[in-house]
């Protein structure tokens, strides 16, 4: 060793002590950086207030879903009036969800960065603007650009809807009690529309439903600025790079909106722009993925949706999306299949009312942390009976008999949707604003695209299933049976009195005949969808049962290996 080395090392024990010191006197003098603000103390409201603000939520969520649903239930009205198919009447409620499926993602960090009172004031002035335009729609040109504005302006409305509902409970009761009673108003807008629908037609027409939505976009305009909301602190939370990310992501959802709502009408292989919007959909989304990966500061966390957990969650999610097609697509459709309007099925919207909002408030009053499996397992029995119920329809079947049925698919819904969400939201809560911008984005695409893959699957799958029982009924109703030509001699003598020309009355009779039999094609298809929609609620008890008893196998091992000792105990004090 060189005998300057001792000295070399205590000369640099020395520098490094000094800048220790140095530092620490820089830390000293530095500024403070304030802490985080904490959020506004919880404040109970009196009753009659609480009562205002439940209100309101409620009535903010079905005017949000009153968008989709009064086209949906009523498309063959709403055609006439703007002089167009209802192929072409179809795309209104493209050009709604266009915009509508995806804007939410964004509007939180709006609301985030500039205060939740501040963005519902603001929110609400587009979608009274746009409601009152409509007013003025007289062809399908003028109604599509508007219900593309209008699904833009509809976004914050659910935000809206659960914002209010959530004021008014404590924050140990907001993600059980708040959120059923929020999601309650949500599962409104489709029985409502086709209660109200019916005598809104007779009154003015199309106009009086854009007369509703302006109605409801009033009320909640004067709600909201007579019943504040408690505004969280405020952060800076939009980057430049947001806008691209989000601008990827519309495009994205948006396509596979238009492809899925539109792609069963047109039919998917027959029309070439819907390959070419579904190439859109992924090549935007893939950009989307690549600028996520390579930023710090994410709008929405890509590495934390594909994990594990949260891919189970979609799916999840997802699977309970598609089975509930059978109620807001199938049933409705095959009433309407057999010849029946909105004014036939009023007691079957009334059913379907009364038990989403039965499902609600019992969810409140059940849903506590680890009962979240078994209240999945309810909901799954009653949708599964209820779709396996339905599976033995007929031509003769009306809407008084499938009442059971459709309420306990009704309640089923009701239940599945709150544990899941407070689940996933308490989850992402604990991990930051990021966290909870990715679980809106795959809430956001299970429930909305969801639906739109649902339907399109069902429709799908029921149009393959009658063109399959079309082929082999008409194969063996042959004219030379007897009973085939007595049935075409009464159809065709139901037209005598209609006119004198025999070749017109057979070939009337004719028709009319084939019409039933596709009726009955129908018929037997509907049951195929509702069977196997069954089926996927099975597999769904099943694989959910596996995933608790696997995930509980050390509880089960435990107890079996408590009991084991236990027998051997009390049987060596047997002996002796």
């Amino acid at each position: 060793m060189s005998p300057d080395e001792p000295a070399a090392r205590a000369d640099a024990a020395d520098a490094e002590e000094q800048r220790d010191q140095n530092a620490q006197a820089r830390a000293e003098l530095a500024p403070v950086a304030p802490a985080p603000a904490a959020p506004p103390a919880f404040v109970p409201k009196p009753p009659l207030i609480r009562l205002l603000y439940a209100i309101a939520s409620i009535t903010a969520a079905v005017m949000q879903g009153l968008g989709t649903s009064l086209i949906s239930v009523n498309l063959t009205q709403i055609a006439g009036p703007l002089e167009a198919t209802q192929t072409e009447a179809s795309w209104l409620m493209a050009a709604y969800l266009f915009p509508n499926v995806s804007l939410g993602i964004f509007l939180f960090k709006v609301r985030t960065q500039y205060g939740i009172r501040n963005f519902c004031e603001i929110a609400i002035i587009p979608y009274v603007l746009i409601s009152l335009a409509h007013l003025w729609v007289s062809d399908l040109g003028t109604g599509l650009a508007l219900r593309f504005f209008a699904g833009a302006a509809a976004a914050p409305i659910s935000s809206v809807a659960f914002l209010y509902m959530l004021e008014i409970f404590p924050p140990e009761k907001k993600l059980n009690i708040g959120l059923c009673m929020a999601l309650i108003g949500l599962a409104l807008s489709t029985p409502i529309a086709g209660l109200v629908s019916p005598s809104l037609l007779d009154i003015n027409d199309l106009r009086s439903l854009y007369l509703l939505e302006l109605g409801l976009a009033l009320v909640i305009f004067g709600f909201i600025y007579a019943l504040p909301l408690t505004s969280p602190p405020r952060a800076k939370v939009i980057v430049p790079l947001d806008f691209v990310s989000y601008g990827l992501l519309a495009i994205s959802m948006g396509c596979m909106a238009i492809v899925f709502t539109m792609g069963r009408l047109y039919w998917w292989l027959e029309a070439d722009w819907l390959g070419w919007l579904l190439v859109i959909a992924i090549m935007s989304g893939c950009l989307m993925t690549v600028i996520e990966l390579n930023r710090k500061s994410n709008l929405i966390d890509i590495r934390w949706i594909t994990s594990r957990e949260i891919v189970h969650f979609a799916g999840v999610l997802l699977v309970f999306r598609m089975l509930l097609t059978e109620q807001s697509t199938g049933a409705i459709n095959f009433f309407r299949q057999l010849g029946l309007f909105n004014e036939q099925l009023t007691g079957f919207y009334w059913i379907l009312l009364v038990a989403s909002v039965a499902s609600g408030l019992f969810c409140a009053m059940v849903m506590k942390p680890g009962r979240e499996w078994a209240i999945h397992l309810v909901a799954l029995v009653l949708i599964g009976a209820g779709c396996f119920m339905d599976s033995h329809a007929t031509v003769l079947t009306r809407p008084e008999q499938m009442y059971i049925s459709q309420a306990m698919i009704a309640f089923g819904s009701g239940l599945f949707l709150p544990p899941a969400m407070a689940v996933g939201f308490a989850a992402a809560l604990k991990k930051g604003l990021p966290y909870i911008m990715s679980f809106l984005a795959i809430f956001m695409f299970t429930q909305k695209v969801g639906a739109f893959i649902g339907s399109a699957l069902f429709g799908t799958f029921v149009t393959w299933r009658e063109q399959y029982h079309s082929a082999i009924l008409t194969s063996r109703l042959l004219p030379t049976d007897p009973l085939v030509a007595v049935r075409m001699q009464q159809y065709i003598a139901s037209y005598s009195k209609a006119t004198n020309d025999t070749a017109q009355r057979a070939l009337q009779g004719t028709t009319l005949f084939a019409k039933q039999v596709q009726q009955q094609a129908y018929v037997l298809a509907y049951n195929d969808a509702f069977y196997a929609t069954f089926l996927v609620a099975v597999g769904a008890i099943a694989i959910l049962l596996i995933n608790v008893s696997w995930s509980n196998r050390h509880r089960f091992i435990e107890r079996l290996a408590f009991g084991s000792k236990a027998a051997q105990s009390e049987q060596l004090s047997t002996q002796h």
